[in-house]
């Protein structure tokens, strides 16, 4: 695949990688697409080979997640009977996803198993930028909160310098036996 096809498939997977209970997941439906097989069949490979996806691979949504996931993409509830799913969607994180080529064996289910990791690593490899530069932000300001202290104390001193001062009672000049010392 040339450089510039692989960069739009790994942007195109990118936003279908979602945050569930806490992981970056992506739909076992969406999977299934790109992996050119349909998600019955995709989920039926998982159950042959169950002992491939522990719980840190894959998991099933429970209905309130399902529900809240529907809202948030705008899927319609297909209840009227024709079509949608019987059961609730799994979800696979990074080492699923790349499990799923795997199980799955075919060309193109290895090659896009490839690409979802690679979207997957972009992703982390973002958030980790994002982090550094979170904490550079912060040591800025830090450093900035210490400088504005000094630059306000300076503000301050110079003001009291540029005041006018109150003029001091002079003395007369000559000698007055009746003024004390």
């Amino acid at each position: 695949m040339t450089d510039k096809k692989s960069f739009v498939v790994v942007a195109n997977i990118e936003s279908k990688i979602l945050l569930m209970r806490g992981q970056k997941v992506m739909l076992d439906a969406d999977l299934a697409e790109l992996y050119g097989v349909e998600t019955g069949a995709l989920n039926r490979a998982v159950k042959r080979n169950g002992e491939r996806f522990p719980e840190d691979f894959m998991f099933q949504l429970t209905s309130a997640e399902y529900e809240d996931l529907r809202c948030q993409i705008g899927t319609s509830n297909s209840s009227a009977g024709r079509g949608g799913r019987r059961y609730l969607p799994y979800v696979f994180t990074e080492h699923g996803a790349l499990m799923l080529g795997n199980v799955l064996k075919s060309e193109q289910a290895v090659e896009m198993s490839l690409m979802v990791v690679r979207a997957f690593v972009r992703m982390r490899e973002l958030v980790a930028g994002n982090k550094e530069l979170a904490q550079k932000l912060n040591h800025l300001e830090r450093k900035v909160g210490a400088h504005d202290k000094a630059i306000s104390e300076i503000i301050k001193a110079i003001r009291q310098l540029m005041a006018p001062e109150e003029p001091k009672k002079k003395r007369p000049i000559g000698f007055a036996p009746w003024q004390e010392k």
